[in-house]
């Protein structure tokens, strides 16, 4: 039997466990607001992906399943959609990696058609490129992709365990990884971002770790392993890079945001799974704003939330 002051001594410890926890939440990611709900109309959700920025701040975001993006102000208001389902060519059919190349055209990812598409800043399709196949050039169920400060396109494809690159004008230039566990193989990978040395993360939700490569597909370095702990993974999905070089990396399995230096050590983690504010399901993609707020697609939940991290 435990004495009553071993008794109080681990009551108090629990007691300020407990209020760290709460304190580095607060502390570090501040709830902003959200927006959207589940539907096919505007402003409404039905698989939300992945997000890009344009030159006004308007954030662009892919919806899966309703073969759309949707283009919003900073605050959540409502602009304009294109894609969209059809046989056209501006149409999409399974929309999720997006990105902005340095002329302001937008390039969107096709996870099941294989196609990335290229549309011009007032939304008009231009370019349809590469395709569904596991040879050099095609690509397949392409997810969160990057335009690196190079100029090219860095496609991560879960279906053929590699990352694609292109350039803006949809040339494939050169692959690297493949299936495998050991450093620089990948099971899914899920996105890419650089960071400003110009060296790549990518999230290897299959395996469970974050890994680290320069721009000509060199491995660097990884981190992570399965599980729940700080600097554990359970199907790391979105990561977002701020101007500070920190790495903020989500979990579809764990439902929450973890925060890394560049050094890829752990600094805070937030989240859980759940309905309210601060609470995901199934979360996917995340974006830094040009405010430095960060975006999370809340994808179960048909919406998007917006915070302010330290």
């Amino acid at each position: 039997m435990l004495t009553s002051g071993v008794s109080r001594f681990l009551l108090s410890f629990l007691l300020i466990a407990s209020c760290i926890g709460c304190s580095q939440k607060d502390n570090n990611a501040e709830f902003i607001t959200t927006f959207g709900s589940e539907g096919s109309g505007k402003g409404e959700f039905s698989y939300v992906e992945d997000f890009a920025f344009d030159q006004f701040g308007n954030v662009m975001i892919t919806d899966a399943l309703n073969a759309n993006v949707q283009v919003f102000k900073p605050d959540g208001t409502y602009i304009i959609m294109f894609g969209g389902k059809g046989e056209k060519e501006s149409n999409l059919k399974k929309p999720e990696g997006i990105a902005i190349d340095s002329d302001g055209n937008i390039h969107v990812a096709d996870y099941l058609s294989g196609f990335i598409k290229k549309y011009t800043p007032a939304y008009q399709h231009i370019l349809t490129y590469s395709g569904y196949g596991t040879e050099e050039g095609k690509t397949q169920e392409t997810e969160f992709m990057t335009f690196h400060k190079n100029g090219l396109l860095y496609v991560p494809e879960a279906g053929n365990n590699r990352v694609s690159v292109f350039d803006s004008d949809g040339k494939f230039k050169f692959s690297f990884g493949e299936a495998g566990v050991e450093n620089g193989q990948f099971n899914r990978p899920e996105a890419v971002k650089h960071m400003s040395n110009g060296n790549l993360v990518v999230s290897d939700l299959g395996n469970h770790r974050i890994q680290v490569f320069d721009e000509y597909g060199k491995f660097i370095s990884s981190w992570g392993q399965e599980g729940r702990g700080a600097g554990e993974f359970k199907k790391p999905s979105g990561v977002a890079i701020d101007s500070r070089d920190n790495i903020y990396v989500a979990e579809i399995g764990n439902n929450r945001i973890q925060k890394f230096n560049s050094k890829g050590e752990f600094q805070y983690m937030f989240g859980s799974t759940g309905r309210e504010t601060g609470e995901f399901g199934n979360i996917h993609g995340l974006a830094i704003g040009p405010d430095g707020h960060l975006f999370v697609a809340d994808t179960a939940n048909n919406r998007v939330q917006v915070f302010s991290v330290r």
